[in-house]
């Protein structure tokens, strides 16, 4: 994809001057360039790799591809996405920790399926305004091509996004990498939200400030990040990197056990490891992603027990220690990363005070501000 071109949006799109969330705020903000009635001027947003994208007006409606875009919508008082690749992978029970915001995963559509091809997107760009998803994403790992991209974009509906998930796809090398809070910042210009995420970033400022004070400068919690895959007696490993998805890891300080291990990260060999290779490692911590969101006794039902129960399972320190904890899968917002790394902070440095505050949350995504 060429860093370079303008897509404009189609011409026909709902302008009720009031998007979700922010009723309390329509015509009444001037600043970002609104007029009285909560109409805006067409505008432009910079994000690569797709380049500068122009909107003629705000999205009302719009799909996104993983949930981490998901999570930053809602913080900015959006509706969901009617679609993700995976709806699943929004972990909507972290919602239950921030009053007055929630999301039903039912509402939102799994578009990754057996027919996850450019003809279902070519009919979503015709009911969203924007598809907030990395081009690159499509032809890298659903093998597009990049004439079907080009027949989505004839339909006006913009794409714009940045695989911020993960550094460790090869079409990910040649284009800028975006931090967490650089990505909201254009998803908050993109939803002429600009004042929500100054109240985020504030908060986030404050939070950062407050783990100073949890986070010890040296004997730190060594930790592997694995997959489970109970059935088959194995693990998916993942190593710690700069992306988005350990922001809540690399935040709380912790190093990584598998680094310094033979064992290569999934992201590059797409390879598991066995419980023989895990107790070679033996991490003093193990934190588990898992597919879907579970309750502290389905993780333990599910998972925790059959480690347990297992021969050489049951020999890993970090079993032994009741060190095994959930982690966040592999999409974090800023909501979920207040929330995840809140609870990890707790399991792994006896935290028993709250470092951020759930209302402001609440009242930041509520437009109480």
């Amino acid at each position: 994809m060429s860093d370079e071109p303008t897509w404009t949006r189609r011409n026909v799109l709902r302008t009720s001057g009031t998007i979700a969330g922010v009723s309390a705020l329509a015509g009444c903000i001037s600043g970002d360039g609104s007029d009285d009635e909560g109409d805006v001027d067409p505008y432009t947003v910079s994000m690569p790799p797709v380049g500068d994208v122009e909107f003629e007006s705000v999205p009302e409606t719009w799909a996104a591809g993983t949930a981490d875009w998901a999570d930053m919508g809602v913080a900015l008082g959006q509706e969901p996405p009617v679609g993700l690749y995976i709806a699943g992978r929004l972990h909507t029970g972290y919602y239950d920790d921030i009053p007055d915001v929630s999301v039903d995963p039912d509402d939102i559509e799994t578009l990754w399926d057996d027919e996850f091809g450019p003809e279902k997107f070519m009919d979503l760009a015709e009911d969203v305004d924007a598809l907030v998803m990395d081009p690159n994403f499509l032809t890298g790992r659903a093998d597009w091509s990049g004439d079907a991209i080009e027949r989505i974009e004839s339909t006006g509906t913009p794409f714009f996004g940045n695989s911020i998930t993960s550094r460790g796809y090869s079409w990910h090398e040649d284009y800028d990498y975006l931090t967490m809070y650089e990505a909201f910042e254009k998803l908050a210009e993109v939803f002429q939200e600009q004042e929500r995420y100054d109240e985020f970033e504030t908060l986030h400022d404050e939070f950062q400030s407050e783990l100073e004070n949890v986070v010890p400068s040296s004997d730190r919690p060594e930790a592997a990040v694995l997959y489970p895959q109970i059935a088959d007696d194995s693990f998916l490993p993942y190593t710690i990197d700069e992306s988005t998805s350990y922001k809540h890891l690399r935040d709380l300080g912790v190093e990584d056990a598998l680094a310094n291990s033979d064992v290569q990260n999934f992201h590059s060999t797409r390879g598991s490891i066995d419980y023989e290779t895990l107790l070679e490692v033996d991490p003093e911590y193990i934190l588990l992603r898992t597919e879907q969101y579970l309750s502290e006794e389905e993780f333990q039902q599910n998972y925790i027990e059959p480690i347990q129960s297992h021969d050489a399972g049951q020999k890993l320190t970090a079993v032994q220690n009741d060190n095994v904890y959930k982690t966040v899968p592999f999409y974090q917002g800023p909501i979920i990363n207040l929330v995840a790394t809140q609870r990890l902070a707790e399991q792994l440095y006896g935290v028993d005070e709250q470092l951020y505050d759930p209302q402001e949350v609440s009242d930041i995504v509520n437009g109480d501000f």
